[in-house]
Order: C-alpha cells, then structure tokens, then sequence
C-alpha cells in the first residue's frame, strides 16, 4: 500500500467516481489512476468501487470505511508537512480560506491586507460559496479557514470560533416611498417586493421566520446568495433590498439609499471554522487574529482543548 494510491482514491470519490478528472487534478493519467487502484484493490482483496463494466458506479461499504481512514492518513501527512514548514520556513506556505460572498467582499479586505503586509512570502487564495459548500471545503482539507454565518457552526467536525456579529438594513432607490416613511417597521417593508438572500444563506430562513411570527407574508420578488445581485436588482426597481448592513458602501451605492434595520431583526453571528484534527502554522493564528483581533493564539488553543 503506497500513499500515492491513497491520493488516487481519494481523488476518484471527490470527483464523483469520475476517474478522467481525477487523473486531471492530480495531474497524472487516466490509465495510471485505474491501474494502482486495481494494486491497491488486489492488496486488500476487496473492492472499493462498485463497477458497471469498466465505469466506477459507487463505493462498496468496506470501501466506504477505507475511504474515511484514507482522509484521515492523507490529512494527517500534511500536518507533518505543516511541523516541520513550520520551524524551517516559519514565514512561507499557503493559506486558502473559504467564505461566503458577502464575507469575502465585505469583511475580509482589510484583513487580507494586513495579512499579506505581514507575512507576504504566504500565498493566500480566497474561494467563495455558500455556507454548506464553505464547511465542506474545510472537512475535505480544501481550505484551512472557513468563514461563514451560523450554520458552519452545526457542523461537528469543525472547531468554531464566534468571529463578530452583524445585522441588516433595507436598501431602496432615491425617491423610493419606503425612504419617507419612518420609522421603519416590518409592517411596511411587507408592503413591498423584497430582494434577499436567499433562505438556505446567511440567516434568511431567520429572516422570514421573523415576519412570520408577526403574522406577515414577506413579498420575495427576488433571492440571491451576492450582495452585490440584490443591490443590482434593487436598482433595476424589482423591490427593496434586504441585506446585510455591511454589504451597504454609500460611496460605490450612490443609487440606493440605506435604512438601519437592526432593531427588527436578531444579531446573526459570523464562525470560523477549522478542522478539529488540524496542525495550525504562526501565519494562520496571525490570519485569525486579522479577522477577528479577540481570537488570539491562547483563545484559539482553548476552543480546539475544549471542541
């Protein structure tokens, strides 16, 4: 058994069972990936796919399990990596951070900044989703960091660490009547469409829950997961803009004006999660510390001794 063939598997099931874009990604041949899992099928003297001639179907249920302890081996391999980078090049690496849009535009410029100012032999890659594909990403060792709102949070397999808090305002074209009606009430942003997020994002499903307990039916013209699509669309005159607050610049938004609506709705809290099994670099702690300046090293070292 090589650690290789360990990667080829791993590979495969990211990828679907799809073995031409796994020989892709690990930048080998298809033919290659095949044959040492046929090696490493032998050795074991098992199947772990399933087959349907010479296509990979599904994963056999010993499979499944070699496929979890693979994860683990492979994940455990680059935190080796990780020590010893660590104390010979303690200032070099690379660090990929997943977040949701609105974080990624909205919270996490200034401290890429002052990250990169700090440690900038680091390369830093940014990739966006929603909050599943955020979590997801962090399980399968695709990022370090995850960055979302309150649902990375449910996932066990992640240490979370509360980052801030944050709440939403109402954007609406100059001239909108909305703008001349104070005070803003939910009542009165019913009377209108609404443009938001959607409600699987960013607490939206809160968000409607919210005039539902009010015994309103909240007009949804339009949803999106891009804060930037609902301002977008909110200049376009399909409805109100219901956002989050720090999504709203009045200098780049001069169409749209903003209502604070904060004291309708609960806080939502922004987590950042990491894996529980995960070796942490200096530059990592000092990212965490960008994002969130009370995570310090010993409060992140408390939360991983007490996940």
């Amino acid at each position: 058994m090589k650690l290789h063939q360990l990667r080829y598997i791993r590979e495969v099931a990211r990828q679907g069972l799809n073995v031409s874009i796994a020989a892709e990604a690990l930048h080998t041949s298809q033919p290659g990936v095949s044959k040492q899992i046929q090696l490493l099928e032998e050795e074991l003297n098992l199947q772990i796919f399933k087959r349907n001639g010479k296509r990979l179907v599904g994963v056999t249920e010993p499979g499944a399990a070699i496929l979890q302890m693979a994860e683990r081996v492979l994940h455990e391999m680059e935190n080796i990596r990780r020590v010893g980078d660590e104390f010979s090049h303690e200032d070099t690496g690379n660090l990929v951070i997943a977040a949701t849009h609105t974080q990624a535009r909205y919270r996490l410029p200034a401290a890429v900044k002052t990250f990169m100012e700090a440690f900038p032999k680091v390369h830093l890659a940014i990739h966006q989703g929603n909050p599943t594909q955020v979590s997801e990403q962090v399980m399968r060792g695709e990022a370090d960091i995850g960055l979302a709102t309150e649902a990375i949070s449910n996932y066990r397999e992640l240490v979370t660490l509360p980052c801030y808090q944050w709440n939403r305002c109402v954007v609406a074209p100059i001239g909108h009547p909305l703008l001349d009606d104070a005070p803003l009430t939910l009542e009165k942003i019913a009377r209108y469409p609404v443009v938001t997020y959607d409600f699987s994002f960013a607490g939206g499903s809160m968000v409607n829950r919210v005039f539902s307990e009010h015994g309103l039916q909240l007009n949804v013209a339009l949803t999106a997961i891009d804060s930037d699509v609902i301002k977008t669309y909110v200049e376009l005159g399909l409805g109100v803009g219901l956002l989050a607050q720090m999504a709203y610049n009045p200098e780049r938004d001069r169409n749209l004006v903003m209502l604070d609506a904060s004291h309708l709705f609960p806080a939502s809290t922004t987590y950042l999660g990491i894996r529980r099994d995960a070796y942490l670099r200096g530059y990592q702690y000092e990212f965490i510390r960008a994002i969130a300046p009370h995570l310090d090293r010993a409060a992140v070292d408390a939360a991983f001794r007490s996940a």
